[in-house]
C-alpha cells in the first residue's frame, strides 16, 4: 500500500493506462511541461514524450474536437478541461459528436475519449472555475459519467475510463485533490475479479436508520456527518457512476433502512438527487417511511470564494436532513 493525495493517485493511474496502450494520449491546456494546474499530469510529458502528452491551444472546442479526430482514427485520447467552468465552449462536441457518434455510425467508429473536468467548489476560486455542471452530461445519452471520491477510487476508475470504448466524462473533485489515502497499486484495474466495477456503487459505511447518497467531493462530508451523528445510524453510499447510476444498491439500501437523503453540490433543481429522488420514489413506494430528501447547493449561480461556504452543504446539512426524515 502506498499513501497518496487523490491527484498523485491520478497521475498514477493515467502512468499505468499510458504503459498499458501505446494508443492512450493525454492533451489540454498546460498539462505538458507544467504539469497542469493541479499538477495532476506532472511529469508525465517527461517519461511519455511530448508525441504522447501534449499542451492544447486555449480552445475546448478544438481540443474536443481533436479528440473525436483521434478516437476515429484507433487513439484513445484522455483531455482535461482546466476548470469546470470552461467546459461549455466544447459542450457541443461533446453532446452533438462525442455522445453520439457511436450510435451515428451503427458502432463502426467508437468513441473511447475520456474527458477530465475538474470541479466543485471549497478552494476559493474566481468566478468559472467552481461548478458543478455534472448533470448536463449525465442527461445525455451515450456518455458515461464518473466521480471518483478517494485516491484508491481514483486511481482505479482512471484507469478503467480510459479502457472504456464509450466516452466518459471524467469528473474530478478538485477540493479533494490534496486528501491523502493509501492506494494499492498491486490491483490491477482491468481484472473484473480485482477492481471493483466502476458503475457500481460503494458503499463506504454500513447503516441501519437512513441512506445517505452522495457523490465525489461531498463523500467525505457525509462520512464526517455519519461520524458526528451518534443518535442516528447512517449508510453512506458513493455513487461513483453518475451515468448510469446503480439504482440496484441504492434500492436495496433503501429498502433496508426506509429512509433516503441524497446529497450534492450542485444545485436542487434538475440535478442528479432529483433523478434519484424520483426513481427511488417509483422503487421504493411501499418501502418509504418517508419523502426522499436532498442536500444540495442553492438555486443561484456560484458565489464569491469568501462566502462559498454558506452555499456548499456541511455535516450540520446532513445531519439535520437525517434527523427531519427519522422524524416521520
Amino acid at each position: 500500500m502506498t499513501t497518496l493525495t487523490m491527484a498523485k493517485a491520478i497521475n498514477a493511474g493515467l502512468r499505468k493506462a499510458m504503459e498499458r496502450d501505446l494508443k492512450v494520449i493525454l492533451f489540454g491546456e498546460d498539462i505538458g511541461r507544467l504539469g497542469g494546474v493541479f499538477r495532476v499530469t506532472e511529469g508525465l510529458q517527461k517519461d511519455f514524450g511530448e508525441h504522447r502528452v501534449l499542451d492544447a491551444p486555449l480552445a475546448e472546442s478544438g481540443i474536443v474536437g481533436t479528440a473525436v479526430g483521434l478516437a476515429m482514427r484507433g487513439y484513445r485520447p484522455v483531455l482535461e478541461i482546466q476548470f469546470d467552468g470552461f467546459v461549455y465552449p466544447g459542450f457541443d462536441q461533446i453532446v452533438a459528436q462525442v455522445a453520439k457518434f457511436h450510435r451515428r455510425t451503427d458502432g463502426a467508429v467508437a468513441m473511447p475519449i475520456t474527458i477530465r473536468i475538474p470541479y466543485g467548489g471549497g478552494i476559493g476560486a474566481i468566478e468559472h472555475h467552481s461548478e458543478s455542471p455534472e448533470a448536463y452530461f449525465a442527461h445525455t445519452s451515450g456518455l458515461r459519467v464518473l466521480t471518483p471520491a478517494d485516491a484508491q477510487s481514483a486511481y482505479l476508475t482512471i484507469q478503467q475510463a480510459v479502457a472504456c470504448n464509450d466516452p466518459v466524462v471524467y469528473f474530478e473533485p478538485k477540493r479533494r485533490y490534496w486528501d491523502k489515502g493509501e492506494v494499492d497499486e498491486a490491483i490491477s484495474a482491468l481484472d473484473a475479479g480485482a477492481a471493483p466495477d466502476p458503475w457500481r456503487a460503494r458503499i463506504v459505511k454500513a447503516g441501519s436508520d437512513v441512506t445517505v447518497a452522495c457523490y465525489g467531493p461531498m463523500v467525505r462530508t457525509c462520512l464526517e456527518a455519519a461520524e458526528a451523528c451518534t443518535d442516528i445510524s447512517l449508510e453512506i453510499i458513493d455513487l461513483q457512476s453518475l451515468s448510469p447510476i446503480d439504482y440496484e444498491t441504492l434500492v436495496a439500501s433503501v429498502v433496508r433502512t426506509t429512509r433516503l437523503v441524497v446529497v450534492h453540490e450542485a444545485a436542487l433543481s434538475g440535478g442528479i438527487g432529483a433523478e434519484i429522488a424520483a426513481r427511488i420514489g417509483e422503487k421504493c413506494f411501499y418501502t418509504l417511511e418517508a419523502p426522499v430528501t436532498r442536500v444540495t447547493g442553492f438555486d443561484v449561480p456560484y458565489p464569491a470564494s469568501r462566502i462559498e461556504e454558506h452555499f456548499l452543504p456541511d455535516l450540520e446539512r446532513v445531519i439535520d436532513a437525517a434527523e427531519r426524515v427519522m422524524r416521520y
